[in-house]
C-alpha cells in the first residue's frame, strides 16, 4: 500500500513510449476514447531473441486508477486478437461495403475498455504479430510460456511505469485455462523473491478454460447428455462401454460409441450451443459458401440477434471431443477440414485477416514485416507439460488472490 501511495504522489518516474502510440487507424474515422499503444517487448531466446507483440488499450474512465488487465487467447497457438477483433475489444468490426474491402469500426459499447485498461498479447512466440528470426523458437510447452509471459509483463510495466501501481488481472479463455493460472503462479512467486519493478497482482479470471485432462475429457459425455445433445440410450450406451473414463478409452467398444458421439456432434457450435453459427437474411451469398451445413435443429432455432461476424466467426482448435488436450502439433480448424475433410461450422474470420493484414493497418500498429502474415491460429508446436491446473488454482486462492472461472 506504501509503494503504491509513493508512486501516486510521486506522479511515477517516466511514461508510455510515444513510439508506440497508436494516432489513427484504417477504418475507424472518429476519435478514440482513450489512448492505444501497440509494438514490441523483446525477451531473451536461444538462439535468436522472441519478440512479444502487443495492443494496449488504456480504460476509457480512469486509467490513472482502474485496474490493468492482461487479455490471452487460448489455442495453443491463437492470436490476442481474436479478443480484440470479435469479443470485448474497443471496436465492433462491420463488414466492408464490397468483398475484400476493409471492415468499418464503430465503438464498441460493451468494451472491457469501459472500466479497465487491456493488453492484448500474442503468445507465445510465432502466434499473431509474434515472432523471432529463429523458428526453433516457435516450440513451446506451458512452462515455457508462463516464464516468456512473465518476463514481458516485466518489461512492458518498464516501458509502462505509470502503470505499475494498478490493480494488475490476468485474464484469457480456453487453453488460456492453463496460460493464466501458470503466469499467475509465476507473477505470484515473483512478488514474493523481489522480482521488479513489482507488478501489483490481485488475481484472475478464466472463461471456458482448459483445467484437468481427465476431469475436462471426462465431463464432455455427460455434458452433451444433459443438455439433450445425444440421446439417452447413447448415453447409457457409453457409460456402459467406457465405465464413466472418456477421456483414455480403454478398449474399442468405448472407442466405437466415442465416435458415434463425436458424429452425434457434428456441426455443433461449441463455444454456443444454442446459438447457430451462420443462419439468416443478413448473410451475403458469397459469405454462405464458406460455412458448412447446419444441423436440422440449429435451422429450426431461427434468426439471431447477434451480431454476423460474431455468429460466423467461431474458430475453434482442434482437439477431438473426447481428447481435449494432446501433445505435438497442435492443427486448426482449417488445417484439419484440409487432411480429414471434417465438416467444421462457425471457422471464418474473415474480418480479421482482411483488417490485420492491411499494409497501412499493420504500420498504424506497428507490426513487423518480419512476423510474416497474420493468421487468426498457427499450428505450433507445443508440450503441455504443466499438467492438472487444480493445485494452481488451490494454492493461488490460498495466498487471497481472487479467482473468476466461468
Amino acid at each position: 500500500v506504501l509503494v503504491c501511495l509513493i508512486l501516486r504522489l510521486s506522479g511515477n518516474v517516466g511514461a508510455a513510449p510515444e513510439s508506440a502510440l497508436i494516432t489513427s487507424l484504417p477504418g475507424f474515422s472518429g476519435a478514440f476514447p482513450s489512448k492505444h499503444y501497440s509494438g514490441y517487448v523483446t525477451i531473451d531466446g536461444k538462439p535468436s531473441p522472441k519478440n512479444l507483440f502487443y495492443y494496449f488499450v488504456s480504460s476509457e474512465r480512469n486509467p490513472q486508477l482502474d485496474p490493468v488487465v492482461l487479455w490471452l487467447n487460448g489455442g495453443p497457438g491463437c492470436s490476442s486478437f481474436d479478443g480484440f477483433v470479435y469479443e470485448h475489444g474497443p471496436f465492433n468490426f462491420e463488414v466492408g461495403n464490397s468483398t475484400g474491402t476493409l471492415p468499418v469500426l464503430h465503438l464498441n459499447p460493451y468494451s472491457w475498455s469501459k472500466v479497465s485498461s487491456v493488453i492484448y498479447l500474442d503468445s507465445p512466440a510465432g502466434v499473431g504479430f509474434s515472432y523471432s528470426e529463429n523458428t526453433s523458437n516457435y516450440v513451446n510447452g506451458d512452462f515455457q510460456t508462463a516464464s516468456d509471459t512473465h518476463t514481458f509483463l516485466l518489461k512492458w510495466f518498464e516501458l509502462f511505469p505509470e502503470f505499475v501501481a494498478n490493480p494488475f488481472y490476468i485474464a484469457g479463455e480456453s487453453y488460456a485455462g492453463i496460460y493464466v493460472p501458470t503466469l499467475a503462479s509465476d507473477v505470484a512467486l515473483g512478488t514474493k523473491t523481489g522480482a521488479k519493478p513489482i507488478i501489483n497482482f490481485k488475481g484472475y479470471m478464466v472463461g471456458n478454460g482448459v483445467s484437468d485432462p481427465k476431469f475436462d475429457g471426462n465431463a464432455l459425455v455427460p455434458f452433451a447428455h444433459g443438455m439433450a445433445l445425444i440421446s439417452d440410450s447413447m448415453f447409457e450406451e457409453a457409460e456402459a462401454a467406457c465405465n464413466g473414463n472418456y477421456h483414455e478409452p480403454k478398449d474399442q467398444k468405448c472407442s466405437n460409441i466415442l465416435d458415434e458421439i463425436d458424429e452425434a456432434l457434428s456441426g455443433l457450435n461449441i463455444y454456443d450451443i444454442l446459438e447457430p453459427c451462420f443462419y439468416g437474411s443478413a448473410a451475403k451469398d458469397d459469405e454462405r459458401k464458406n460455412t458448412s451445413s447446419l444441423p436440422l435443429s440449429f435451422k429450426q432455432l431461427g434468426a439471431t440477434d447477434k451480431p454476423f461476424p460474431v455468429r460466423k466467426r467461431i474458430f475453434g482448435r482442434a482437439w477431438p471431443f473426447h481428447a481435449p488436450v494432446r501433445d505435438g502439433i497442435v492443427p486448426s480448424w482449417p488445417e484439419l477440414v484440409k487432411r480429414s475433410g471434417l465438416s467444421v461450422p462457425c471457422m471464418d474470420n474473415t474480418l480479421a485477416t482482411i483488417w490485420l493484414n492491411n499494409e497501412a493497418v499493420r504500420k498504424a500498429i506497428h507490426a513487423s514485416p518480419e512476423a510474416g502474415e497474420w493468421t487468426l491460429c498457427i499450428d505450433i508446436a507445443y508440450t503441455h507439460d504443466a499438467g492438472s491446473m487444480i493445485k494452481y488454482h488451490l494454492n493461488l486462492t490460498a495466498q487471497g488472490y481472487r479467482a473468476l472461472i466461468f
